[in-house]
């Protein structure tokens, strides 16, 4: 079976154009990515995932941003309205005893994402790009830090585990970002190109150490931030210092796809940036803004992925798990519960 095409794509609104199902067809990109432009209601949603899939005739990887606060592209009424993950985090702690503040933050991570999973996965999205593993800073900046977990690795990485497995059971796989940490970051990578000049011995201490401990999940989505102590010239995205540092060091076996490499802090064309990124290491291009003649000449530079990665994206899919029966009504009373009625904005 030849390879899927190494990228996930958008599309431009609420149904397929003719065109863009004729492109899928014959990119056959490896999966999609939906944003607040692609969502109406619950059954124009559904109808979508399927027809993205029935253009490239498989059980494609249907991924959207649903982390809560203003990354949220699913929102009311026909979805929950969720609260900025550091606001349901703080909280969380501010309503449990002393001796029971982590396990009540972990056990109410879980429920987030074990109710975003079940949102997400009844109207066919069975990606999540979440959660965020970077460290919370005080220089981090607004765009990014309330979508942070902690100020602490040890936190982050306590807190990423449980939102990765509350994903995980509702049939949802994670992809875990923006390796290997975008907390050090003034910049909005969506507008600039941040520049980190933490020491190396640091970052391994702090931003990196959340992305160690969830090394074993299937995804992971790059950063778009320079490290001046392993790579000054290039963003870690099409680095191959800094894939490698992701590999080698961090230890991450899993699926690599870029942030979205329409994103103001790249240069270059989509084409220059997909073919820097792919052979800097990651394995997907993500292309995000459904724009058909980029995607082209995405999928022009991207061909199909690699021996490599065509292993790690079967693996990846593996984890995919038809999720157990649940009572969501008492999960969720359950949530409220631990939150003091933190689910909304």
């Amino acid at each position: 079976m030849t390879p899927a095409g190494a990228a996930i794509l958008g599309c431009a609104g609420l149904r397929l154009t003719p065109d863009e199902a004729a492109f899928f067809r014959d990119a056959d990109p490896f999966g999609f990515i939906l944003f607040a432009r692609n969502v109406a209601d619950p059954d124009q949603l559904h109808a979508l995932t399927g027809d993205l899939r029935d253009a490239v005739g498989r059980d494609a990887l249907v991924c959207t941003d649903q982390e809560g606060g203003r990354v949220q592209r699913l929102r009311a009424p026909h979805w929950t309205e969720w609260a900025p993950p550091l606001d349901m985090v703080e909280r969380t702690l501010s309503f449990a005893p002393p001796a029971g503040r982590d396990a009540a933050a972990r056990r109410a991570m879980w429920l987030r994402y074990r109710l975003i999973g079940a949102e997400l996965r009844a109207v066919g999205i069975d990606g999540n790009c979440a959660p965020c593993l970077d460290l919370a800073t005080p220089d981090t900046h607004p765009f990014l830090r309330n979508r942070c977990f902690s100020d602490r690795p040890e936190g982050v990485a306590d807190l990423g585990r449980a939102a990765a497995e509350g994903h995980l059971a509702a049939g949802v796989l994670p992809v875990i970002k923006h390796m290997p940490g975008h907390g050090r970051g003034t910049l909005d990578s969506h507008k600039d190109l941040p520049v980190v000049t933490a020491p190396l011995a640091q970052l391994r201490h702090s931003d990196f150490a959340p992305f160690q401990a969830l090394a074993d999940l299937p995804l992971a989505m790059t950063a778009h931030v320079v490290f001046t102590s392993v790579e000054p010239d290039q963003p870690a995205t099409t680095s191959p210092r800094m894939i490698r540092m992701m590999r080698d060091d961090i230890g991450f076996a899993g699926l690599l796809m870029t942030d979205d490499l329409s994103m103001n802090a790249l240069s270059g064309t989509v084409a220059a940036r997909t073919s820097a990124a792919l052979a800097a290491g990651c394995d997907l291009a993500l292309h995000c803004n459904g724009e058909l003649p980029e995607m082209e000449a995405v999928m022009a530079a991207a061909g199909r992925l690699s021996a490599a990665g065509a292993v790690r994206a079967e693996k990846a899919l593996s984890f995919r798990q038809t999720p157990d029966p649940v009572d969501i009504a008492a999960l969720r009373a359950e949530f409220l519960s631990l939150t003091g009625g933190a689910a909304h904005g």
